[in-house]
């Protein structure tokens, strides 16, 4: 009898200590413990981050440069010989370099428009829907205005004005990709304002501006952390885009939408230059996708 009560004590203790690790553990925790149980999505994370690495480091470890022309070895075919582990093209640079300084380019484009149309999406979107009334209205049909010009248009004469840098890659596709950042957080904000804890720092007279940026922006991170993931795809998609059309990275730098366009171009006498570039852009795409779809799930507050 003693023993039964020991044990049904010790039982106890575990499921009071259980439910205190549980209630004591944060949603930031929570949500991080939900994502790494979805294995697509870390193996996606795991395999970004190798293709970042190698895109970073890979350059030095190769006795090539990505400018430098091997006559010697025009088109050629994935081989060992010299070192040109997936071939060269028809100026006979070596294709595994460039498509890591390619990478590079295009990871960097995808990162820097990625937070800049994000950061101006938050600040446009949060003023206009924590404001309301004809300020909203104001703001928002100047997003319906520029959903209306066309892009190509745009970036042709963006290009054709000033000329193809990556810095105007950059400008013009954040011009372009903040307004569907805007209007998901103008969304979230309108829920968010009136909610007890926006009511009593409005009641105790905190400025606007600091109701914005520290009390409605940071309840917005886990729709900004999935959005963004969702964005950077997107975005190296459409600097390919335009680089495939030549308003993009200009000669001799180059970005896996360069080496896309140069390898349609031989892609019947030469399939390697098409093949691998487009490889390392869609396995890239995928990642993001896969962890955008993991974060979606880990920080939707209707699964916890």
């Amino acid at each position: 009898m003693l023993i039964g009560n020991q044990q049904d004590s010790l039982v106890q203790a575990l499921g009071h200590v259980a439910d205190a690790a549980v209630m004591g553990r944060s949603p930031w925790a929570d949500a991080r413990a939900r994502f790494f149980r979805n294995k697509a999505s870390v193996v996606s994370l795991c395999l970004l981050v190798v293709i970042v690495a190698i895109c970073i480091l890979g350059p030095f470890a190769s006795p090539h440069a990505f400018d430098s022309a091997d006559w010697d070895a025009m088109s050629l075919p994935p081989t060992l010989k010299n070192a040109h582990f997936l071939g060269t093209d028809e100026s006979g640079r070596d294709l595994l370099v460039r498509s890591l300084i390619g990478g590079r380019v295009s990871l960097m484009v995808g990162i820097l428009a990625t937070l800049s149309s994000v950061s101006l999406g938050i600040a446009w979107g949060a003023t206009a829907g924590f404001l309301g009334g004809k300020t909203d209205a104001f703001m928002m049909r100047i997003v319906d205005m520029m959903y209306a010009v066309p892009y190509l248009l745009i970036a042709i004469l963006m290009v054709t004005i000033l000329g193809r840098a990556f810095y105007l890659v950059v400008i013009t596709i954040t011009v372009f990709s903040w307004m569907d950042m805007a209007r998901v957080v103008r969304g979230q904000t309108l829920s968010l304002r009136s909610r007890e804890f926006i009511e009593a720092a409005r009641a105790i007279g905190v400025p606007t501006r600091r109701i914005i940026f520290q009390h409605i922006v940071p309840n917005l991170l886990g729709v900004v952390v999935i959005y963004t993931t969702v964005t950077v795809p997107g975005v190296i998609l459409t600097e390919s885009v335009l680089s495939f059309l030549g308003l993009g990275i200009q000669e001799p730098m180059t970005s896996w939408g360069v080496l896309i366009h140069d390898g349609t171009a031989v892609m019947e006498i030469s399939p390697w230059m098409l093949l691998f570039p487009a490889g390392f852009l869609s396995v890239t795409l995928y990642c993001f996708n896969y962890i955008g779809d993991g974060l979606r799930d880990a920080l939707d507050p209707k699964d916890r």
